[in-house]
This record gives structure tokens, C-alpha cells and sequence, in this order.
């Protein structure tokens, strides 16, 4: 038997649905809407004497359900980013202006003020001091600290140079070392610095604090948060 015009195989049919120039702005991707103009096209126009198989029915809603469940799901992503990027405003906001414990060898020092920082040490030693210089890298004071156990050790500084003269403030750098397994070692120093601005993490990266004398640092790096 003859087929009739207008109800023979999908193929002649579905060629009628192009989406041409729109098609192509969208980077050739099918979406949910072109999915179902399709699947709704194809069941308006196939063949009575020849229905589609309920196995190959069932095949493309599964694939509907599909692109449908990916769309839902870029779509909350983009919501959860947008409150993480709300959530990194907010803390950006409540940093500004606040001391913070940082990794670092260099802090801002005020002279008229004793400065209070810390070290690492990984194990015991006989001897543990802080040498300190100055913006040009003079050596202007030292401090001595004897006998330690392992730990984050604390240490003060006066703001003095060796003579007991009273030092401008200003940026300084801290050099720990520690005597153990025979030599002398450098150490880890964790010393404050107050948080000039911070910049936001684009595309969901990680917050930035702008230290006064030091520079940018992440904030994961941060160890306390001071007032």
C-alpha cells in the first residue's frame, strides 16, 4: 500500500523543522525546548501503519528527562555560586579594618607599643632567638629566648635597637632561629598585620586580604583573627 502525503516515514517531516541561524547562535546545542519541538513532531507525523515502538518512546523521554534534570542542575550551581560570592562580600566586609595572624617575616611596627608575635619550632632546642632589621636591611635588635620545647613559641620586642634607643616605627623584617640537631635553623614566624582591603575571588575563588607592609595573602592562610 501507497503511503499518503503528509503521513509517510518522520525523516521528510522532521527535515521541515530546521532551526537554521537560531540553531547556530546557540552554538549548535539541542536544548529542552528543541527536544520536545522534536519528540512532539515526530509523534504528530509518524506512520499509523507503522508507530513508533514503546522501547524507542521510553528511550527518548529518558533523554528529555535528561537534558531537563542538566539544565536544573547548571541552574542551581549558578544559584549556589551566587551565594558564596554574597557570602564572601559579607565577610570582605567585616575583615576590613581588623588585625589578623598571618605567615610572614615582615609586620608594620609600631615603636611606642611592644610588638607580640610568634614562632614555630618543630622540636626542643638550647637555643632559640629573633634577629630584626630594619627597611634596609640593617640589623637593628635581637631577641633571645634560651631554651624552648616544641610549639608555637611567643616572643615580644620592645621596639629598641641593642643601645635601648627607641626605633621609628615602620616596616620590619623577623629572622627565628633555632639551635637543634646540631645546627642552626630558620623557623617559621607568625606575626600580625592589620587588613587595608580585600579583593573577591572571581569565579569562586578564594578571598584576598590586602596587608598593611606585607601585600596580598589568601585567606585561607589566615591563622587568627584579631580585633
Amino acid at each position: 500500500m501507497s503511503t499518503t502525503n503528509g503521513v509517510g516515514g518522520t525523516g521528510s517531516i522532521l527535515d521541515q523543522y530546521q532551526f537554521g541561524e537560531k540553531r547556530e547562535a546557540k552554538g549548535n546545542d539541542l536544548g529542552k525546548n528543541e527536544f520536545l519541538e522534536l519528540l512532539v513532531a515526530q509523534l504528530n507525523n509518524q506512520n499509523p501503519l507503522e508507530p513508533q515502538e514503546n522501547g524507542e518512546f521510553i528511550g527518548q523521554l529518558a533523554q528529555f528527562s535528561t537534558v531537563e534534570g542538566v539544565e536544573k542542575l547548571n541552574s542551581s550551581m549558578q544559584t549556589i555560586l551566587s551565594g558564596y560570592q554574597s557570602s564572601q562580600a559579607l565577610q570582605a566586609s567585616s575583615l576590613v579594618g581588623r588585625k589578623v595572624i598571618v605567615p610572614t617575616d615582615k609586620a608594620v611596627v609600631d615603636t611606642s607599643e611592644t610588638f607580640k608575635a610568634s614562632l614555630v619550632l618543630p622540636t626542643s632546642s638550647s637555643n632559640v632567638f629573633v634577629n630584626i632589621y630594619d627597611s634596609t636591611g640593617a640589623a637593628v635588635g635581637r631577641v633571645n629566648m634560651g631554651q624552648q620545647e616544641a610549639g608555637n613559641i611567643s616572643f615580644m620586642w620592645d621596639g629598641k635597637d641593642s643601645s635601648g634607643n627607641v626605633l621609628p616605627p615602620g616596616t620590619y623584617r623577623f629572622e627565628a632561629q633555632a639551635t637543634y640537631q646540631g645546627e642552626t635553623k630558620g623557623l617559621y614566624t607568625l606575626l600580625p598585620a592589620n587588613v587595608d582591603s580585600v579583593t573577591l575571588g572571581q569565579n569562586g575563588g578564594e578571598l584576598m586580604l590586602n596587608l598593611a607592609g606585607i601585600g596580598s595573602i589568601g585567606l585561607s592562610q589566615v591563622q587568627i583573627i584579631g580585633q
